[in-house]
């Protein structure tokens, strides 16, 4: 049989990662005391930026001598397949007549409470809701899941979980190990970087290799055997240290980033103000310094000049131009993202809690046109500043309930609906469950007895027998 060599020609578009693109992506994720610190350390080490006094439109102006730099778009890509994959970088408060208060101290984000908040976005059965729910709290502070499936179900089964599968269990684990931080339901090192691999796009570079690197040789990385690598995996010493860097850019403990610590400061990145004209949302700009081009350092810069020093300039002020820009693209989509979700939480914003609306992670998506998980990276840790306090942006979603009369409801209305009826109930006959579910059902929510129970419990009040015996 005879070959014939061809030559093809194909035309299409890949996603380039570069440096700069991740930087933009990464910023997106930070929240403001960690973005602070990264500027803080920009501006150290980067004499072409400088932190301006006074904030000015011409914040991210550039001088005419940098015509000859490297072309650098003028947007920047914050909804790509691969910021959906990239790893994560590492409450209510009252209003004063003095004006906002920008600094609070508020809970950690914590990795249980990360996973159950995406849990309450997710379509699942009261069946499976339980199952998940054993699963998160099965897992370790590093995002593993530790405890054998089959304790689980036995867990399970002792709360009354009847005929429940080794494969309904493994089923709903493959779901929860779409959640954020990828790599998280992991059973061991070896699927956690599978997890993360496969959530790489296809055209990754070398990803074929390195998915069989992790499944058959992890071993042998983990003596640095390079000699048998390249044998066993066909590549040459440069395809295989790509290879290697591609693997080694993966988190091994993907829930470590989150923290439940309570002592930490957040400062709201975002202020929603009234006046006659209605809400409007705006950057708080208070949060963050800004930065702009040190003029005085590019005036050095000469077109044609290739000296180490005169490279030196070009390339910091490269730098300090891409980071001016990802600024302003982090900025850009909290301002539209959060201007979605305030349209939508009018009725919070005028009437309190009772009056929130159901929104989950999919409504503003498809609002903005970006990705799912890209709206979780930008409400995580993303807090703005209200007439009725300082909230996590991600507060404003809640799940779904239906009502009798066909209208929907907020978990989050339902919870402040029960917290009312307990404050006003009388303190001799407290209200027991079922008669809270009756309440509800002639408001024309349905809800569980169950249901009840778990809000209640979430919101840290006893039971009606209990409050009776406090009373």
């Amino acid at each position: 049989m005879v070959m014939k060599a061809s030559l093809q020609l194909r035309i299409g578009t890949q996603l380039t990662m570069t440096p700069q693109l991740q930087q933009a992506i990464a910023l997106l994720q930070l929240s403001t005391l960690d973005l602070r610190q990264e500027i803080q350390q920009a501006l150290d080490a980067n004499p072409m930026l400088e932190q301006e006094d006074e904030f000015s439109e011409q914040a991210a102006s550039e001088p005419e001598e940098t015509e000859w730099a490297d072309s650098i778009p003028t947007e920047l890509s914050v909804d790509s397949d691969w910021s959906d994959t990239y790893q994560d970088m590492a409450g209510t408060g009252s209003t004063s007549s003095e004006g906002p208060d920008f600094e609070r101290q508020a809970a950690g984000q914590s990795l249980h409470g990360h996973l159950l908040w995406q849990l309450a976005m997710t379509d699942l059965s009261s069946r499976e809701q339980l199952v998940a729910e054993s699963l998160i709290d099965a897992l370790d502070a590093n995002g593993y899941l530790t405890q054998p499936l089959n304790d689980i179900r036995e867990g399970l089964r002792a709360q009354g979980v009847e005929g429940l599968s080794q494969r309904e269990i493994e089923t709903i684990l493959m779901r929860l190990q779409q959640f954020e931080p990828t790599g998280v339901f992991a059973r061991d090192l070896r699927e956690c970087l599978m997890l993360q691999l496969a959530a790489l796009p296809d055209d990754t570079p070398l990803l074929m290799p390195a998915r069989r690197l992790v499944r058959q040789f992890l071993e042998a990385l983990g003596k640095n055997d390079l000699r048998l690598l390249k044998r066993r995996l066909g590549l040459d010493e440069t395809q295989l240290n790509d290879v290697v860097q591609l693997i080694r850019s993966l988190d091994p403990r993907p829930g470590s980033v989150y923290t439940a610590t309570d002592d930490s400061y957040v400062i709201p990145d975002l202020v929603v103000r009234h006046d006659n004209e209605g809400w409007h949302l705006e950057l708080n700009p208070e949060a963050l310094p800004k930065l702009r081009i040190q003029p005085d350092y590019a005036s050095l810069i000469k077109r044609a000049d290739k000296s180490q020093d005169n490279q030196f300039l070009k390339d910091h002020l490269q730098e300090a131009r891409w980071l001016i820009k990802s600024l302003s693209s982090r900025n850009d989509t909290l301002l539209r993202v959060g201007r979605e979700i305030i349209s939508r939480q009018i009725g919070f914003l005028e009437q309190g809690e009772e009056a929130m609306k159901p929104l989950i992670l999919a409504d503003i998506a498809d609002a903005v046109e970006m990705h799912e998980s890209t709206i979780s990276r930008v409400t995580t840790q993303k807090f703005i500043h209200t007439p009725r306090g300082i909230f996590e942006l991600k507060y404003f979603f809640s799940s779904q309930i239906s009502g009798q009369d066909g209208d929907s409801h907020s978990s989050t209305a339902i919870r402040a609906r029960l917290k009312k009826l307990i404050q006003e109930e009388a303190p001799g006959k407290p209200l027991s469950d079922s008669r809270l579910v009756t309440l509800l059902e002639d408001a024309g929510i349905h809800v569980a007895r169950r249901t009840v129970a778990k809000y209640r419990e979430g919101m840290g009040i006893p039971s009606s027998s209990e409050r009776r015996r406090l009373r």
